[in-house]
């Protein structure tokens, strides 16, 4: 019994010899294959290469038979397959990582991106961010454009008018109010060449485009409102070159310079459609549903629409994409450019929509004054009509536009005192 429990202990103790040096040669032929280990997408020599090698070194060792050889061989093609498996799905995950990160979390890595984390201060001190950075000028996107706004703008700040053959009138009254102010960073965006050839022989500054198709088309023979709507194209390209644009529509009458009145702390500067306090600058509205009973009065908030036809932009990336989205959706739907900007402007991020984060600030609706708050309000009003002088009038709610431009001249510039009298509140 004991000799046979000895040859027992003998034989167990030399299988876990055997299965020891079975491990130790297993992890050296495994060295030999995978020298930077099984899933390493470094490594310098190619699945070939490292297989070729060592089936030379395996089969070279006398201790090694051809069949472990080959089932070596398939063991690493079936581990080959699955590190490509595996590096397939991590580029995915990454992917899904990336948007997600784009998604949810763009907010938080743009305020870190904007500058270090600080602490709240007391209360009653903390201020929020006024204003968004300017963006890095790219001359490269319109060198010619670059050229031309290097030459006349002021303080990197240029006015920027579009205008086709049909508005020629009204452009030679703005034009006439530009001069007389003394305003010299003035453009014209030429879109056709009737337009082109009037700037040269009036020495006015003008911009013509490259041929566009899609432009072209409308500039050449569009409306009032259709022109109106390319300017959310065509002033990309100055925002880029690093200048703040001052847009003007033609049916605009300049009385002051505007650089002088602008505050330059939002991305966007609008005049206002409002025609007092409460609808240029936003108030609280009662909504009233009685058959609500307790609940009858739910409060809103209202404000006027931005004008389209006067803004000022900063060249940031707010301003930018303002422009982006709304030329977008006028390339894709009849609408009107006024009502995109604003929806643009003001829409809060909902369900599957994300807000445009642009900071927005109203003028002066007496300094900016459109021409409802002038023919309803101020030529009625003693007061107002002698102490007020606006910077511009822009006669956007009158469909006799020319008109009441020259009207305006009449008034503030040449003091006719009656020369507003003649003309309805409205366009009956």
């Amino acid at each position: 019994m004991a000799g046979r429990r000895d040859r027992s202990q003998q034989l167990r103790g030399s299988r876990i010899a055997i299965a020891i040096l079975i491990g130790i040669f297993i992890g050296c032929v495994c060295a030999v294959l995978f020298p930077n280990g099984f899933f390493n997408s470094n490594s310098s020599l190619s699945a070939t290469e490292r297989l070729s090698k060592s089936s030379n070194k395996v089969g070279s060792s006398a201790c090694e038979s051809p069949e472990r050889v080959k089932m070596l061989k398939s063991d690493f093609v079936s581990l080959s397959e699955k590190n490509a498996e595996l590096k397939k799905q991590i580029r995915e995950l990454t992917q899904k990582l990336q948007l997600a990160e784009q998604g949810s979390d763009s907010a938080r890595k743009q305020v870190l991106a904007l500058g270090t984390q600080i602490k709240a201060g007391p209360f009653g001190t903390v201020k929020s961010l006024r204003t968004n950075p300017t963006i890095l000028p790219d001359e490269s996107v319109n060198p010619r454009l670059a050229k031309i706004l290097e030459e006349i703008a002021v303080d990197k700040e240029v006015i920027v008018a579009l205008a086709n053959a049909n508005v020629k009138a009204m452009l030679e009254v703005q034009i006439a109010s530009i001069k007389r102010v003394g305003i010299t960073n003035y453009l014209v965006v030429a879109l056709d060449d009737y337009i082109e050839n009037f700037c040269k022989e009036n020495d006015v500054a003008y911009y013509k485009r490259d041929p566009d198709k899609d432009v072209d088309t409308v500039g050449k023979t569009g409306g009032n409102h259709a022109v109106s709507g390319l300017k959310f194209r065509v002033l990309r390209e100055f925002l880029q070159l690093g200048y703040g644009v001052l847009l003007s529509d033609v049916d605009i009458v300049f009385l002051q310079n505007p650089f002088s009145h602008l505050y330059r702390d939002s991305d966007v500067e609008s005049m206002s459609d409002g025609h007092d306090n409460h609808t240029a600058y936003g108030f609280n509205d009662v909504f009233d549903e009685p058959s609500m009973g307790w609940a009858r009065y739910a409060h809103t908030m209202r404000i006027w629409v931005f004008n389209s036809g006067f803004f000022y932009l900063r060249p940031t990336i707010p301003a930018i994409e303002l422009l982006d989205r709304v030329a977008d959706r006028l390339s894709k739907a009849k609408v009107w450019d006024q009502a995109v900007f604003n929806e643009e402007l003001f829409y809060p991020s909902h369900p599957e929509y994300i807000a445009l984060h642009a900071s927005k600030r109203v003028m002066d609706m007496y300094e900016f004054m459109n021409s409802k708050v002038l023919f309803k309000t101020v030529r009625k009003n003693h007061e107002l009509k002698k102490k007020v002088k606006p910077v511009i009038v822009h006669v956007n709610y009158h469909p006799d536009k020319l008109y009441r431009m020259q009207a305006v001249v009449e008034f503030y510039v040449n003091g006719k005192q009656d020369a507003l009298d003649s003309f309805p509140d409205g366009s009956e």
